[in-house]
């Protein structure tokens, strides 16, 4: 599969973005010098927020992300239906060649014992703009257009969102709300204006899947500006062309990040794709930063200061 490198110049010499085929195998290998140049790890970095004996920041180490890494396996293909490779199996980390590009946001319980990888009890992963630049592309254009939606948005600087994963003790609404405080103090510090990622849905048949994705379809399609196609070779229909039969059962049976991420204000691609690998159906997420809901900024704080520690 295709991915694009993004380039910043013309003939004119003025900024502008120029979208290049480049090869899949970056994501697998990129030079070391280049690696260098993209330092992923904040030894200093602070505490976002923090609720009771949870805390909210970033990766302060490799150890940190590594076992970031692992709190994915445990999730996604011990506990979930991913198909781990064989290197999966003997690491026990679920990790691919655009970790080393992102941010590793990480929730963390103080309460338990004294190593700090068994504190660790949820993460989402972060990945700017000018870091997909080195990286050869997005995680998500894998599966999603991406490309077209950044040359429609010029100047705008989008942030994508992925591989969120949180401890199955802790799936309640202080550690959402810790994520979504990390996630916002992210947003204003580097001068977000577009979120985006893929949401899944449990369940690789799209038929069963027909009432929720009926609903996103009839209820969250992005307009045409913000509107971002599944690739062609991977598109699925989303729910056929039938109106959703009962649209209060298909809400209730949307994850609830997708659901948190439609409250925000955010929009659902066209089309959805089936992942064989994590035993999913993904649709696309995204989610201009005007778009959110006041009343969550409020929450928050405009500055991010909520939960500030």
């Amino acid at each position: 599969m295709s991915l694009f490198r993004v380039a910043n110049q013309n003939a004119a010499g003025r900024a502008a973005r120029i979208v290049v085929p480049f090869g899949a195998a970056v994501k697998a290998f990129v030079p070391a010098p280049m690696r260098g140049m993209m330092p992923r790890i904040y030894p200093a970095a602070p505490v976002l927020g923090r609720l009771g004996t949870l805390e909210v920041r970033l990766a302060r180490s490799r150890d940190e992300v590594r076992a970031a890494q692992r709190l994915r396996y445990r999730v996604f293909y011990e506990e979930m239906s991913a198909q781990p490779s064989r290197l999966q199996k003997v690491t026990r980390r679920d990790k691919d060649g655009f970790d080393r590009f992102c941010d590793h946001l990480l929730v963390i319980d103080r309460s338990r014992g004294r190593v700090l990888a068994e504190q660790i009890v949820g993460t989402y992963r972060l990945m700017r703009e000018s870091a997909a630049e080195w990286a050869g592309g997005f995680y998500t254009e894998d599966e999603f257009d991406i490309a077209s939606l950044i040359v429609r948005h010029p100047g705008k600087r989008f942030l994508e969102l992925g591989r969120s994963c949180v401890l199955k003790e802790y799936r309640g609404k202080r550690t959402v709300e810790l994520l979504w405080q990390g996630i916002w103090a992210y947003v204003i510090q580097h001068k977000i204006d577009v979120l985006f990622g893929c949401a899944s849905l449990a369940g690789t048949d799209p038929a069963e899947l027909e009432l929720p994705l009926s609903f996103l379809r009839a209820n969250a399609v992005a307009p045409e500006d913000w509107n971002v196609k599944a690739l062609p070779s991977r598109a699925v229909a989303m729910g056929g062309t039938a109106e959703c039969a009962d649209p209060r059962r298909a809400l209730a049976a949307l994850p609830p990040l997708l659901k948190g991420y439609l409250r925000l204000g955010g929009y659902v691609g066209e089309g959805a794709v089936v992942d064989h690998q994590f035993g999913t159906t993904d649709v696309l997420i995204v989610l201009p930063v005007e778009n959110i809901n006041p009343r969550y900024i409020d929450y928050y704080g405009a500055d991010s200061g909520r939960f500030a520690a």
